[in-house]
């Protein structure tokens, strides 16, 4: 990943257009007059057929042009776009627009390898360009400018951004950037996520997408953005078919749409249906970000505007709030007798503006609800009028009322009062409600990406060697598919409740000798290396109640998957007890390896009717409980799991367990390709596998190397004996968060103004979640720990780096408990660090150090860091730079052996 130049892209100071002319229609043409009518900057077209453009001298080629362009647009036939790029890299071009469509793989190959020698970043090929309407940038060949505004997409699709300026355009919405990213053969969504999550001029970021090529890359720079402001997602391919060949019900779902909403649910983003949605959600999440999200107030001025909202509410399944006692007595003092009493609360279509402002102010002492304001313009009081008198409610922190002004000309003013001032408005009940539940959505969301679960529990400690001995054994001989023995003993080996499995050979005697030593009633099914499904085949039988039965249905078993798989060799028969729970619901439980996300997780409602039922939820490793009860909720199964009139609530937690030991499995065994366990049995006692389907691959699709995203790097963790005491140093959990606050209440004023350059003592909860809740593929904070008896543990230290997306640089910060200063805990801290940034082969460890913090600098240069002038602070504030390089370097002069 990369933000390398990309500010050459978004904020040239020159541009060049190469193949700009004046033919009418052609795409440089419109190229040329997009940006020689808006852009303030240096602009050259080049074209050896001209001698001039609109005034402007037309150069014939790159050596021609008086400087190096920060910005090359290429509208040229794609003989000549490598030969372009390479004497733009050469003249020291950072970063080209490929607009050029038609070129083949090499060619692409060729042209990036010509730009990678000089990092020279290239957005396209075949892209439409992009706009950064608040520079009067406009790279495009678009047949319309965007207007300036604060949101940013970035579309996949070309034509859908033309459609997409024209729609915008004419409702007004106006655009931070507006960037088509073609082919994707350099700069991709992951770039553009970086580059705008730390954009200061966008407050949410829109995307389109089709497909994602590298889902690392993608997740991180997702997760990352998404901890800054919302990134709302529209995909194409909800339909996508799952692959028919699978062995698994899990593994057909592999490729599969449900898989991207996993992780754009894992990513903290939010995905919704429509163009239109995304605007919407964008209003939503941008100016209610912080609002309420529980139970919704409805507060209108006309009864049937109330019944629609509350129609709305229950399609979405937002829950409308019950009126408590005092709240009702509240609106009674301010409303006149004939008001609802119920939410919706209806105020009555005569309603003054004080009247608003009153109900307002009796709704506004339950904070956890949001109110939702409702307007249909009358004849008493003009909606403007209402608007202003409501300002100061509306606005007031933290924000709780969300605006539908129902109409068009006559509330108008009003509508844009209440925009002008934030609040977030819609044209119809339904809108709004839709528009709520988004953020509900998001909120679910955001908790996920809050959880950093670690690749293995620590619940239940698997036997490893066991289960390497299973998959070893089956891929040793020429297979994939587990049998059933096999797979259920790979399942107990991983600690994961099984129902006892007797295998016999293929005859009724050796049958009924199994069913007789575990006691009747059985089941009994067929033993096949070749049937994955075997009630598909009648090899499956349930319930068998006597030796003469069991015998019988051994017979016919045997002769009927004879007729219909003749091409099976049947290795026998597993017997195993008929499990009866009283209450007890059948489950699904699954894994697979999706094709762009790695190792993907199922739960769903289970049986023979699985796929008819189609009730699931997807979820990508690593798994912790919070997460795994997250996925349960999204099914609609999990209702029933709750409990019911006489039907008591099944055992959750045993249930997250086994998708918690699933995640581990994925995590533990690289071979694991497909996973089925179907069904799970779950009541109020517990819950155990009736039947398990493995297939596992000698390729290793699996493992925590292949997770999208990356565990809680519990292998860093590292005890230490400090000066006699135990100690741990650990990367940062967002569970930290309690103790890192008392560990900062306990620093020294003048500890905290050397290490963050200010004094102020307090911090707040949004800050303590930045320092606890880190994406490790892109930031490390270690703490060093002691346990107090009785007590938990309390944090004596801490030391962090921030890379840079080209892992090029890190920029550190250590500061450790003022009253442990000169222990050599900060050393002991920075020496970790540095340890783990040279494995991830981070080039450099920087840093900006107070030059009165004579410790600080002391440290660093026992560490063998350079002490110089900081170049971020050329008029000498009283900061020093330092800097480690990490990497070992070779010499010029240096032969290889």
């Amino acid at each position: 990943m990369s933000i390398r130049h990309l500010d050459a892209l978004f904020a040239p100071a020159s541009v060049a257009v190469f193949g700009a002319s004046q033919r009418p229609s052609s795409v440089g043409a419109t190229v040329w007059r997009n940006l020689h009518g808006s852009f303030p900057g240096r602009l050259y077209p080049v074209n050896p057929k001209h001698a001039a453009l609109d005034g402007v001298v037309c150069y014939r080629h790159v050596a021609a042009l008086p400087e190096a362009p920060d910005l090359a647009v290429i509208c040229t036939p794609s003989s000549a776009v490598v030969p372009l790029i390479t004497e733009l890299g050469e003249r020291g071009t950072r970063a080209a627009i490929v607009v050029t469509a038609g070129l083949d793989k090499a060619t692409k190959q060729a042209m990036l390898d010509a730009a990678k020698v000089h990092t020279l970043r290239i957005l396209g090929p075949n892209c439409i360009g992009l706009l950064v309407p608040h520079l009067g940038l406009n790279a495009s060949f678009a047949h319309i400018g965007a207007l300036p505004g604060d949101l940013a997409f970035v579309s996949q699709s070309g034509a859908l951004v033309t459609a997409m300026l024209d729609w915008a355009g004419s409702r007004g919405i106006g655009f931070s950037n507006f960037v088509s990213l073609g082919e994707r053969a350099d700069v991709d969504f992951g770039d553009m996520l970086d580059y705008l999550g730390s954009d200061p001029k966008t407050r949410a970021i829109l995307l389109y997408i089709e497909s994602v090529d590298e889902s690392h890359k993608f997740m991180s720079a997702a997760r990352a953005a998404a901890r800054n402001k919302p990134v709302i997602v529209v995909k194409a391919g909800r339909s996508a078919a799952g692959q028919a060949a699978a062995a698994s019900h899990t593994g057909a779902l592999a490729g599969s749409d449900a898989v991207f909403d996993a992780a754009i649910a894992r990513a903290g983003m939010l995905r919704v249906d429509t163009l239109h949605d995304l605007f919407l959600a964008a209003e939503t999440l941008s100016r209610f970000r912080d609002g309420p999200s529980g139970p919704l107030i409805v507060l209108t001025n006309g009864g049937g505007a109330g019944v629609m909202a509350a129609d709305a509410a229950a399609a979405e399944g937002v829950p409308l709030a019950v009126l408590d006692d005092a709240l009702r007595a509240r609106l009674d003092a301010v409303l006149p007798a004939n008001w609802s009493r119920a939410n919706p609360v209806d105020i009555i279509g005569d309603a003054p503006a004080e009247r608003y402002v009153a109900a307002l102010e009796a709704l506004s002492h339950d904070r956890a609800n949001a109110v939702l304001f409702i307007h249909a313009p009358t004849a008493i009081v003009p909606s403007r009028e209402i608007a202003q008198a409501m300002l100061p409610q509306v606005t007031a922190e933290p924000r709780r009322v969300l605006g539908c002004w129902l109409g068009d000309g006559a509330v108008a003013q009003a509508r844009q009062t209440f925009r002008q001032a934030g609040v977030p408005d819609y044209n119809t009940p339904e809108e709004a409600v839709r528009a709520f539940n988004f953020l509900r959505t998001y909120r679910l969301h955001q908790a996920e990406l809050l959880q950093t679960p670690p690749a293995r529990s620590t619940a239940h400690a698997p036997d490893l060697p066991a289960i390497r001995a299973i998959v070893h054994a089956v891929l040793a001989d020429g297979r994939e598919l587990l049998t059933e023995p096999e797979a259920k003993a790979l399942l107990g080996a991983a600690g994961l409740p099984v129902v006892p499995t007797r295998v016999v050979g293929a005859s009724a005697e050796a049958a009924q000798a199994a069913a007789d030593a575990l006691g009747y009633p059985v089941v009994v099914k067929i033993l096949s290396h070749a049937i994955s499904h075997k009630s598909d085949v009648g090899g499956v039988r349930l319930n068998i109640g006597s030796p003469s039965e069991l015998r019988e249905v051994c017979t016919s078993m045997l002769a009927r998957v004879r007729e219909l798989r003749p091409d099976a060799d049947v290795q026998g028969f597993t017997v195993q007890p008929m499990v009866r729970k009283q209450h007890a619901h059948e489950l699904i439980i699954g894994a697979s390896v999706d094709p762009v996300f790695g190792p993907v997780i199922l739960f769903g409602a289970g049986g023979t009717a699985v796929e008819v039922l189609a009730d699931r939820a997807l979820s990508l490793p690593p798994l912790n409980t919070p997460l795994a009860l997250a996925q349960m909720q999204r099914t609609r199964i999990a209702k029933l799991l709750k409990g019911y009139r006489d039907e008591p609530a099944a055992d959750m937690d045993a249930i997250a367990q086994v998708l918690v030991s699933v995640s581990q499995l994925l995590a533990d065994v690289p071979e694991l390709a497909e996973l089925d366990i179907n069904p799970l049995l779950a009541n109020h006692e517990g819950a155990v596998a009736l039947d398990a389907r493995v297939r596992v691959s000698a390729s290793q699709p699996a493992g925590a190397a292949n997770f999208a995203i990356r565990p809680y790097p519990a292998e860093l963790i590292e005890p230490w004996d400090w000066n006699g005491q135990s100690v741990t140093l650990r990367p940062i959990r967002p569970e930290d968060e309690p103790q890192h606050r008392a560990f900062l209440e306990q620093l020294d004023p003048e500890d905290i103004r050397l290490r963050v350059f200010y004094s102020r003592r307090s911090i707040e909860h949004s800050e303590l979640a930045r320092l606890t809740q880190i994406d490790y593929a892109r930031e490390m904070a270690f703490i060093a720990t002691r346990h107090i008896e009785g007590n938990g543990e309390e944090t004596l230290g801490t030391v962090r780096a921030t890379v840079d997306p080209d892992n090029h640089t890190a920029e550190f910060g250590v500061i450790v408990r003022s009253d442990l200063k000169g222990s050599g805990l900060g050393h002991r801290l920075m020496e970790k660090m540095i340890l783990h940034l040279r494995a991830r082969g981070t080039q450099r460890l920087v840093g900006t150090v107070l030059r009165i913090n004579r410790g600080m600098l002391e440290l660093a240069a026992n560490l063998g860091f350079q002490e110089t002038d900081n170049p971020g602070d050329p008029d000498d504030h009283g900061t020093r730079f330092v800097s480690l390089e990490l990497q070992p370097t070779t010499s010029p002069d240096a032969r290889p052996g």
